[in-house]
């Protein structure tokens, strides 16, 4: 009994308390509108090349090192908080320690493990990610990020379209070794768009991409002005698109259908209606709409971008 007379247990507003957060805490975990089936992926979309899985496993893994060190760290808080707590009996001071060896060596050695693994692990798959030796291109495409919107070069022989990608002008600030994997004779066709084009199929903003399901596909990614970011987000990849700097990166697209894509750089006033399609669709398709391009008009290339800057040239060939 309380000295007031009354038999409530001080103990059960902090149990009343513990409950609500808790209960809280389920609500705010079960409204997320995900499912069972999204959970596995943490909040990544669904794969949709071959490489994307090798990506969300990258993912998935730093989330698990994650967990376990948080749990780790809040299991050690709980049980200083609740084992170590002031007795309401004893009020002597308890015994002071000025160092523990083992203790201290642990909280240095285990972080450093942690951060090892996981670079590790990062390294491995971003250079695998970013090669572009182990496999030669089906198609190329030189994406042209622009305030405040995309053009797509298609650098690809066209029947009836006569050019060569190798010697075109409006491609000269890419680097010949990117050129050397243009196939001869490409003639090419284009597409570009304005924040205000949308998908004829959806009615998403943005012009559209359209890629061929199961070939490899090499970006090359070139900026008119300032500095973008390519990311397609099924692809769960991105890369940053730089002015004076060729970027490139290859996929294979192995899912058809229509896919969102976005800047995921912050490039100015209008950088939120930098917004694009990707469609995926059969090779037989795709060689349908780079001739349905080429009858519109739209051979040949746009302007690829600020050329290669004195700096950026003399550091890839000491690093060649």
């Amino acid at each position: 009994m309380s000295p007031n007379g009354s038999d409530r247990s001080p103990r059960r507003p902090m149990r009343r308390k513990l409950l609500q957060a808790m209960t809280a805490g389920l609500v705010l975990a079960t409204a997320t509108g995900c499912t069972y089936k999204d959970f596995p992926r943490l909040g990544m979309p669904t794969p949709t090349t071959e490489e994307a899985p090798r990506i969300l496993s990258l993912w998935q893994g730093s989330w698990a090192a994650a967990l376990a060190t948080g749990v780790l760290v809040w299991g050690l808080i709980l049980w200083s908080a609740f084992f170590h707590r002031r007795s309401r009996t004893k009020v002597e001071v308890p015994p002071q320690t000025r160092y523990n060896m083992p203790i201290e060596a642990l909280y240095t050695v285990v972080p450093l493990v942690i951060v090892s693994v996981l670079f590790y692990f990062t390294a491995r798959d971003e250079s695998k990610l970013l090669s572009l030796s182990d496999k030669k291109p089906d198609v190329t495409v030189n994406v042209v990020g622009f305030q405040w919107s995309w053009g797509f070069n298609y650098i690809e022989p066209v029947p009836g379209v006569t050019g060569d990608a190798k010697t075109d002008q409006n491609l000269a600030g890419i680097p010949d070794r990117f050129k050397n994997a243009f196939p001869a004779n490409a003639g090419g066709v284009y597409d570009v768009g304005t924040p205000a084009t949308r998908n004829p199929q959806t009615g998403n903003p943005g012009p559209t991409l359209w890629l061929p399901k199961g070939k490899t596909v090499r970006f090359v990614l070139t900026s008119r002005d300032v500095i973008h970011s390519f990311w397609v987000v099924p692809f769960l990849m991105k890369m940053d698109v730089i002015p004076g700097h060729t970027n490139a990166f290859q996929v294979t697209p192995n899912k058809e259908g229509t896919f969102l894509g976005k800047c995921a750089e912050l490039c100015g006033v209008d950088h939120s209606r930098m917004l694009f399609n990707v469609k995926v669709v059969s090779p037989e398709r795709y060689e349908q709409h780079l001739k349905d391009l080429a009858k519109k008009g739209q051979t040949g290339y746009v302007p690829a971008g600020i050329a290669q800057t004195s700096h950026e040239k003399n550091r890839e060939t000491n690093n060649l």
